[in-house]
């Protein structure tokens, strides 16, 4: 190759490198809108995975199955856990609470009770889908357990009717089923539960029943608190409850006592009604009068009761 030749060459690969850095720029920067177009494709994408994932099966990093057959089944609890409460739905609009969580008639009772009447429509609490839509003779009666994204599971027993299907998706309010007194149950109420991998939580820690809220946005779940903050919520917000109580009391001898017997609060309370009692009865038991009862619940003196029905006595 002479010298004319061998410049001419280098001149040509040096223009030639020159060049490279630039339209390699330049298809970089005509490539970037379609890079974007694919990022915020494939951003939807997985973001429908995740809905449908949990969908399929909320919470699922939680349980260890999806099953229609059981209404609870205890799986290893986390140490600790944020559950998100947004976006939430009172279950009932009633203010009412029958009966706490904890121990009653020599057994647990793991909800909580809440006045409704026959016919009155039951709403989720959160979004999630249906696991189970089931009978139960000595127990729930009709009942109906949701998962939640937010990993609980909350239990809607005693139902006259369930409105919803296993495994179909439900939001936040939508109607789950109407009040009823079917199964284990001596008047219509709604049974509550909240549970967290099985385990049940007190739903007073999150749900305040009388001001038809809940707590806070979130509830920081720890396994080794978690028994002591249902204690402290039944004295905050159970029936009977002493609003205003001071938590730096959750040590206090009362703790676990009912408020009627703890303090004078001056609280609206409640009377159960049991099989045979009258009125006069009732009455006498509260240090009250018939005219005084029939007044605060807008009855007549002749009325029959119902065992299970609630009354009003101060």
């Amino acid at each position: 190759m002479n010298i004319k030749k061998l410049r001419k060459f280098v001149i040509i690969a040096l223009s030639s490198l020159a060049v490279m850095p630039a339209a390699a720029q330049d298809l970089l920067a005509n490539q970037a809108p379609i890079d974007r177009k694919i990022k915020s494709v494939d951003a939807k994408m997985l973001q429908q995975l995740i809905e449908i994932e949990e969908y399929d099966s909320p919470a699922a990093d939680l349980y260890e199955d999806w099953d229609n057959t059981y209404a609870h089944k205890l799986t290893t609890l986390p140490d600790s856990m944020l559950i998100d409460l947004r976006d939430f739905c009172m279950p009932t609009p009633s203010r009412v609470i029958t009966s706490n969580f904890g121990a009653r008639w020599g057994r647990q009772h793991k909800g909580l009770d809440i006045k409704v009447y026959i016919g009155d429509t039951i709403r989720a609490a959160f979004s999630g889908k249906v696991r189970v839509v089931r009978y139960e003779a000595k127990g729930y009666g009709k009942y109906v357990v949701i998962r939640h994204p937010n990993g609980l599971e909350t239990i809607y027993g005693h139902m006259s009717k369930q409105l919803v299907s296993e495994n179909e998706e439900v939001r936040a309010g939508d109607p789950i089923g109407l009040g009823g007194n079917t199964g284990r149950s001596t008047g219509s109420h709604l049974h509550f539960e909240t549970r967290l991998c099985g385990v049940p939580l007190n739903p007073a820690i999150m749900f305040d029943f009388r001001n038809q809220d809940v707590v806070a946005d979130n509830y920081m779940f720890r396994r080794n608190q978690y028994e002591r903050d249902g204690l402290l919520a039944t004295q905050l917000r159970g029936a009977n409850g002493l609003y205003g109580y001071n938590p730096a009391d959750v040590n206090s001898p009362n703790m676990g006592k009912s408020v009627a017997q703890s303090s004078g609060s001056g609280n609206v309370r409640y009377h159960k009604v049991k099989k045979g009692e009258t009125l006069s009865a009732i009455a006498r038991k509260h240090n009250t009068t018939v005219n005084a009862l029939c007044k605060l619940n807008h009855i007549g003196k002749k009325i029959r009761l119902r065992p299970g029905e609630i009354l009003k006595y101060s």
